[in-house]
């Protein structure tokens, strides 16, 4: 790697505002915010609005649509349109 030309990568403290959990990682992302972590150091935390503990898909609380029964909804309005 060339000197000088990277950012600085560090342990943060990522933080979900909708559930308020937390977790430590590495970023070069940084803020004036900080939080005493378990390991009685002290990080950055970076507030997020979604993480893998809000987002629908991961949570299991994504809906799927009903697609088929939007099909035939469309040829009960239209039924001259089938072919």
């Amino acid at each position: 790697m060339k000197r000088d030309i990277h950012p600085d990568y560090h342990p943060v403290v990522i933080r979900d505002a909708s559930t308020g959990s937390q977790f430590l990682t590495r970023s070069t992302a940084t803020s004036d915010d900080h939080v005493e972590w378990t390991d009685g150091n002290t990080y950055p935390r970076i507030t997020v609005d979604v993480t893998n503990e809000s987002h629908p898909f991961y949570t299991g609380v994504a809906r799927v649509r009903d697609v088929a029964g939007r099909v035939e909804k469309f040829h009960r309005r239209y039924p001259g349109l089938r072919r």
